[in-house]
């Protein structure tokens, strides 16, 4: 990407992130979006075709910055979450606010299809690198029932105020995934626990 255009997508990405944490997206105007990234109208239209457009890059540029590890996550001995797992909900903890009302009920519809297909693509890539046993379920239904699961908790431990840590709620997920006979610490999770996990 032209280096201009790469700076003027960054600045409109850090805009809209700032905005949409105070406040709802539909609440937002592109005077607003234009004015706290210090552009012009004619460049924000010439990147993006609406604002959920915008968050929707912008909270995947994030994503992709804070480095996710595209290789499948060992099962800990220990039963406990994965550090992975832990590293990749702490992107949604520093934009919580964000994703609490993109993902809530008067969210964006696009946001939410888009981090839904994301977490999907993360867990069938999990799924394809793992070589351990799976749960014999076509990939598609595996990884969209893993995916759904992960969607779940995240949604349920944004929505919390105070907001615990992205350990606690990696423990959480950890113990969803693993099943309850496999759910307390010391337990190894099975394997198929695992799927879905690398990448994060």
């Amino acid at each position: 990407m032209d280096p201009r255009a790469a700076h003027t997508r960054a600045r409109l990405h850090r805009a809209v992130l700032e905005l949409a944490a105070e406040r709802e997206l539909d609440e937002i105007s592109v005077t607003q979006l234009v004015t706290r990234a210090g552009v012009n109208r004619s460049s924000y239209y010439q990147h993006f075709s609406s604002r959920e457009e915008l968050l929707a890059s912008a909270l995947e540029t994030a994503e992709d910055a804070a480095g996710r590890v595209r290789t499948p996550v060992r099962i800990p001995s220990t039963g406990r979450a994965a550090p992975a797992l832990v590293r990749f909900l702490a992107h949604f903890a520093e934009h919580a606010a964000v994703y609490r009302r993109a993902l809530g009920p008067d969210g964006s519809a696009l946001v939410a299809s888009r981090v839904r297909a994301r977490t999907v693509d993360l867990v069938r890539e999990g799924i394809e690198l793992s070589r351990t046993p799976r749960t014999g379920l076509p990939l598609d239904i595996e990884a969209a029932g893993t995916a759904g699961a992960l969607l779940g908790v995240i949604e349920a431990w944004i929505a919390r105020d105070p907001l615990p840590s992205p350990d606690v709620a990696a423990e959480w997920m950890w113990r969803i995934l693993s099943g309850p006979e496999h759910g307390t610490p010391g337990s190894p999770p099975p394997a198929a626990a695992a799927h879905g996990l690398s990448g994060s």
